[in-house]
């Protein structure tokens, strides 16, 4: 299975990097953006799972390792080929 995850910082959190872009783009003269949210892209694939134990899987790699459960949300999609 091919899956992307998607993981974000939770509403409320201050996104220091993203503050720092933005500030950035604005010196470039990008004057328009209101806001900007960073986040992580990552891709993975899985041998020898179905896709409901693969979705298991991939939710305890999130809450383990690849997601800080406090301050981040993930979101997890199946990618073409799975």
């Amino acid at each position: 299975m091919k899956a992307r995850v998607l993981v974000r910082l939770k509403p409320g959190i201050l996104d220091v990097q993203g503050a720092s872009v933005k500030r950035a783009l604005a010196g470039l003269g990008f004057t328009e953006v209101r806001d900007i949210r960073i986040g992580k892209v990552i891709d993975l694939e899985l041998d020898g799972l179905d896709a409901a134990a693969a979705r298991q899987r991939i939710d305890e790699m999130c809450a383990r390792l690849l997601a800080n459960p406090v301050i981040e949300d993930f979101t997890v999609e199946s990618l073409p080929g799975s």
